[in-house]
């Protein structure tokens, strides 16, 4: 409290909790008469404290002079209250404005509560808080985030007070019966959303507040559904009505209605069911940007949560939306054109819509929001501030921009709250003369209006060049690269010329296919929309697949892509904003025709690459897992489960394949991750068909599985297009005799139809693609065994009748999917069985023999056949598998992966020279299998391999040349043999 108001040294710390910044009036003497005035207003008031203050010299009372000169609002709040500035002497502003809003919230509970009552109070309750947050706001006590949140919440408790007096009214009247008439929200029916800046709680200090209405005709309180649709537009009506209509006490908040769906021709209260009907077949994209802002305030806020949690999947697509951020884009241009500020200036500015400004900002993370949020949840917020945060911290854009951009954004909010401070005005244009803007200047603490307009032309600058680097440089027509000229049916010589300089060798046909697109002979071509994206496009198109060596191929490949394509607006979109996905597109067409044939058939794979932190976030487990699950998420039936699963596979294949290709990740990561989404999948398939399966067949008493991944998948070195090798094992209670189901079967007889039914769920083909070929042969008894097999039967077959080659296999099997408890079962069995004692020369023999087998029945075709050839992949392998049987690995727990099994071999069996050749050995041919296997459908030809395959092969392997390339693969081929003849064969 103020002990001497009069003191010359009260700065205003007890009123604001600091000091009060210093503000020039722009006529001191009028500053010195409002306040003379204001102080005799005061005293017949019956406000001694407040009159003492304002005839003081403190910095407080020059404070307040110069804020009532400058704003003739502010000056009017206290002229018509001094009694809010006297209560400040009691409670500072921080606790007066909760005392504010509980008597808000009080006004609709009171027995007595009439409407012109709610209505008197709400207007003289709001006027008051309205003065106090914009008096700290400019003393510097609080800053723009501040003063925004505390007039969204004013706002919130206004709109609540009157739904929940307009409720409590119906209820009186019998219109409705609320469940509790203390809490008159619950079950109501009724439901607010704010939307905008209240949705957000970026109110803005005289901004309209926008909402969307609904109701539910069957909630509790509802007495006749079909009399609800009219009871609730006619609580909205009188909703409307208390809050804006203007009385002797003035207004609450303007409130607007329209961003309901189609507001032209429907209701003011609206249907949940129609609502969700209307956004799922009929919504607009700058209602899916809207709907990102969305929150219940009032009413049924159960309601209006599960309401937004079903729209979701509306809102946060799940593949990525060009076409939607180009539509967003098109509306911010029309927005320039609408209002005329295409160029940045001061003096008339529009801080909300012109150039550089709010808007801008906004539109900045609506779009990365709309781009990410499917699959990012992170990226959901509502919050400007705290998304532009999380859009840096996920590198979504450079921590440079964010706090650039953060920055700006409270600046130019500040700006727009003093604006409208001067007269209560829902402006957002900055005066068009030299005095009005000295106004805004000295109200927002500077010196003059020239120090503002210097700050602010940085501000909007800084705001315009982010903003232009996001939207606005994309691939134009008047790239500067010669003729491009499509129409007609003659080709033009200068285009010929053009694109012969590109690298095209037959720049004729490559005109007859480009005037093709343009003709729209394809459906991805057909619509006005499409055509002209295209042609932007078209001239970086050009450029960029004229850079892949292989020009005429890269684009007949993309134009057999684009003839698949059902639509074509979302690519171009993409590719046009994107020039960095663009270069991409050409490098897969010209590098990779097996990725390039995925990207054909599933164009979405795409979306992922728009996520800046794809090629520096490692595909880790953790990584994979919360994206599965985030991309899973709202799946109910089995098929859809399915086919959530097979698209996140290939879509996760390609973009771990992406990274391969890019050098992000190594070879050695990039089998990990494939083998990591195998894991994932395979384990959610299986829980999946184990679910479906037991709705018929109930479950076997005490039923147990583990699913063993054997093979690549075992030793985590899957490549894009491995089969996988899987044992399913099982174990039930000793006294079984069937499954609990409709349908009982056997146990042995059940788990062999389920297993077949996870290998039709996993192998069957789709419209979404197959999951993975399942390969089973590795089971006990190989295809003579049953699908399924017991743990009891696995161990004694293992320890009893299994050959070498299968004990082989089995250094590499690894539990991946299953029963916690028989997983690890599993495991020790497995390491028990590996660790077997064993004749070690008879080990070598078989191991010899084996290998001799396969050279015999799968000879090698060249030495670029690096699985097969002598000392290739499968002599690697092979010496790993014997050291490992013969007991020769280091100890500690067993690795799986080849690598690691070479470099743990023990000292007696390698030396250390040879150990780190064949450690390297297996490197090359890893990565090389990798990548070729990623691009390449077929065996791989150095007479006819893509230019841009040749280059990422000798760039990752760092040779100049394919033919010394060839002679290194050959090289360490000799060696590797040398090694496995020297180890095994031993004479």
């Amino acid at each position: 409290m103020l002990d001497d108001p009069a003191s010359k040294n009260d700065d205003g710390t007890a009123w604001f909790g600091a000091p009060v910044r210093e503000l020039r009036p722009l006529d001191p003497d009028r500053a010195g008469e409002e306040l003379a005035e204001l102080s005799e207003r005061a005293e017949g008031e019956d406000c001694p404290r407040v009159a003492d203050l304002l005839r003081s010299e403190s910095p407080l009372a020059r404070f307040l002079g110069a804020v009532f000169d400058l704003s003739p609002y502010l000056r009017d709040c206290a002229r018509n209250g001094p009694q809010a500035l006297e209560a400040l002497f009691d409670q500072p502003v921080e606790a007066r404005l909760e005392t504010i809003n509980e008597a808000i919230a009080a006004i609709a509970l009171a027995k007595d509560a009439s409407e012109s009552g709610v209505m008197r109070d709400l207007r003289r309750l709001k006027r008051e808080a309205h003065f106090l947050i914009a008096l700290a706001d400019r003393a510097g006590a609080d800053d723009a985030a501040a003063t925004v949140a505390r007039l969204s919440t004013l706002a919130e408790t206004c709109v609540r007070a009157t739904v929940n007096f307009l409720l409590r009214d119906a209820h009186r009247q019998g219109k409705l019966r609320l469940p509790d008439p203390d809490k008159p929200e619950a079950g109501c029916g009724w439901i607010v959303l704010a939307m905008g800046k209240l949705g957000a709680r970026e109110l803005n200090f005289s901004s309209d507040i926008d909402l969307i209405v609904l109701l539910d005709p069957q909630a509790p309180a509802v007495l006749d559904p079909l009399e609800a649709p009219d009871l609730f537009v006619r609580l909205t009506r009188r909703l409307v009505r208390i809050l804006q209509d203007r009385t002797g006490d003035g207004y609450v908040f303007r409130t607007d209605l329209r961003l309901r769906p189609d507001p032209g021709s429907t209701p003011l209260a609206i249907p949940l069911e129609a609502a969700l009907n209307y956004y799922e077949s009929r919504g607009q994209n700058w209602e899916r940007a809207a709907m990102i802002k969305a929150h219940p305030i009032a009413g049924d806020l159960e309601a209006g949560n599960s309401f937004l949690r079903e729209l979701q999947p509306y809102v946060w697509r799940k593949y990525l939306d060009y076409a939607a951020i180009a539509d967003v884009h098109s509306i911010k241009r029309q927005i320039h054109a609408h209002k005329g500020h295409g160029e940045i200036a001061v003096l008339g500015h529009n801080i909300k819509l012109g150039r550089g400004g709010i808007r801008e900002i906004e539109f900045f993370v609506q779009t990365q929001q709309l781009i990410a949020g499917g699959r990012f949840p992170e990226l959901r917020g509502r919050m400007t501030v705290s998304m532009l945060r999380e859009l840096a911290d996920r590198s979504w854009i450079s921590d440079e921009a964010g706090e650039a951009l953060i920055a700006q954004y409270w600046f130019l909010r500040d700006v727009e709250n003093v604006i409208q401070m001067i007269a209560d005005e829902q402006a957002h244009t900055l005066p068009a003369d030299e005095e009005g803007l000295e106004r805004v200047g000295r109200l927002l603490g500077y010196e003059d209006g020239a120090a503002l307009a210097e700050a602010f032309r940085k501000a909007l600058h800084l705001v315009e060049s982010h903003y232009a680097a996001l939207f606005e440089t994309a691939p134009q027509l008047s790239r500067g690269i010669g003729n491009l000229v499509f129409t007609g049916d003659v080709d033009d010589p200068g285009t010929l010329a053009t694109l012969s300089e590109l690298g095209f060798e037959r720049p004729s046909d490559i005109c007859r296919v480009i005037r093709g697109w343009h003709f729209g002979r394809y459906r991805a071509t057909q619509s006005a929309q499409a055509r002209g994206r295209l042609t932007e496009l078209t001239p970086a198109l050009l450029e960029a697949f004229g850079s892949t060596q292989r020009a005429d191929e890269a684009l007949l490949r993309f134009d057999e892509f684009l003839s698949g394509l059902p639509a074509g607006v979302q690519l171009f979109s993409l590719l046009q904003s994107n020039p960095r996905i663009l270069d991409l597109l050409a490098s897969i067409m010209g590098a990779a025709p097996r990725l390039a044939a995925i990207i054909t058939r599933r164009p979405h794979v795409f979306d992922g690459l728009l996520d800046p932190a794809l090629l520096s976030e490692l595909p880790k487990k953790a990584y994979l897992t919360e994206r599965l699950e985030t991309f899973l998420g709202g799946a109910r039936a089995f098929e859809d489960l399915l086919d959530r699963l097979r698209i996140f596979a290939a879509e996760q294949k390609f973009l771990i394949g992406m990274r391969l290709l890019t050098g992000s990740i190594d070879a050695e990561r990039a089998g990990k991750a494939f083998s990591d989404l195998a894991d994932l999948t395979i384990g959610a398939a299986f829980d999946a068909v184990e679910a479906e399966f037991a709705q018929t067949h109930g479950r076997v008493p005490g039923g147990r599985t583990a699913i063993v991944g054997m093979g690549k998948l075992g030793s985590r070195e899957l490549t894009a297009g491995s089969d996988v090798d899987l044992i399913l094992l099982y174990d039930h209670a000793p006294d079984a005799e069937e499954s609990d189901g409709r349908r009982a079967l056997a146990p042995s007889h059940y788990y062999s139809r389920l297993t077949q039914r996870l290998i039709a769920a996993m192998s069957a083909p789709t419209a979404e693609g197959v999951l993975y070929e399942l390969d089973l042969r590795l089971r006990p008894s190989g295809n003579k065994g049953p699908v399924a097999t017991h743990i009891e039967a696995f161990r004694k077959y293992q320890r009893s009748d299994a050959w070498t080659w299968e004990h082989m296999a089995l250094t590499r099997a690894r539990v991946v999917a299953g029963d916690s408890s028989l997983c690890e079962e599993a495991h020790r069995e497995i390491e028990e069985i590996v660790a077997l004692s064993r004749d070690r020369e008879k080990v070598a023999h078989d191991v010899v023999e084996m290998r001799a087998l396969l050279e015999t029945e799968k000879p090698a075709k060249s030495a670029w056949d690096l699985k097969l050839a002598p000392g290739g992949i499968i002599d690697l392998e092979f010496i790993a598998q014997a050291g490992v049987l013969q007991g020769f690995h280091q100890k500690g727990p067993r690795p799986t992966e080849t690598t690691e099994v070479l470099a743990g071999l023990a000292p007696e069996f390698v030396d250390e020279q040879t150990r780190g050749e064949l450690v390297e050995a297996h490197r090359l041919y890893s990565t090389l299998t990798q990548i070729i296997r990623l691009c390449l459908t077929g065996a791989f030809d150095p007479d006819d391999v893509p230019p841009g395959l040749a280059d990422i092969l000798l760039r990752t392997v760092d040779l100049p040349e394919l033919t010394v390339l060839k002679a290194h693969v050959e090289e360490t081929e000799g060696r590797v043999r040398g090694h496995f003849d020297r180890l095994l064969r031993k004479g």
